[in-house]
């Protein structure tokens, strides 16, 4: 089979899975449906947890993904892996010594696994005005945006869904400037924290 016939069954299964349990995801697809666009094209990032993100990973890097960068967190790191014309994938876990025993993703990947995605980032335009129509549309958002007004990026994610009293997954919307591709560390940890059901 082609790679890229197989990484794109396998992308629009994930997604497909992930939208199926995400309220706010299931109002953007249908808005964006209406207008004839679909989810998966405004797909910014994809992001999974796991125990162990090289084997994690390569599932995707057989499939043509190449690792881009490591990010670095207080008590968690990122891998992040890109192939022209997909989406950024966004590897995260814990560290596996001290470091790491502070960290929410253990007893995530423990309670729902790695073959799901946490989240999915939508690229927007404008995001006070995303945020305003899905607000219309029920969708909540948790703390606030995270990243300056006419910053290279800027992000915020919806209220968890929760599976049997855990946060299970969000959505995240970004918008990016100045053509930034990248992860801001100290984002992505405020983004982290504000999925902590309290």
């Amino acid at each position: 089979m082609d790679h890229a016939v197989e990484l794109d069954g396998l992308i629009e299964r994930m997604i497909e899975k992930y939208v199926s349990s995400n309220r706010a995801a299931k109002v953007l697809r249908a808005l964006l449906e209406e207008a004839g666009v679909g989810f998966y094209p405004v797909a910014d990032h994809l992001t999974l947890r796991t125990l162990d993100i090289d084997r994690r990973a390569e599932e995707f890097t057989r499939l043509g993904y190449g690792y881009s960068e490591t990010i670095e967190y207080e008590d968690w790191y990122a891998k992040v892996y890109r192939k022209v014309g997909y989406p950024a994938l966004f590897v995260d876990q814990a560290y596996s010594d001290e470091r790491g025993r502070t960290s929410i993703i253990p007893a995530w990947v423990n309670t729902f696994g790695d073959q799901v995605f946490h989240h999915v980032a939508v690229r927007v335009e404008d995001i006070e005005l995303a945020m305003e129509r899905l607000k219309a549309k029920g969708v909540a958002f948790t703390g606030q945006i995270v990243g300056a007004r006419g910053g290279q990026l800027r992000q915020i994610f919806t209220v968890p869904e929760v599976v049997d009293g855990q946060p299970f997954s969000v959505l995240e919307l970004a918008e990016r400037h100045r053509g930034y591709q990248g992860f801001s560390p100290p984002q992505a940890d405020s983004l982290m924290k504000s999925t902590l059901v309290r």
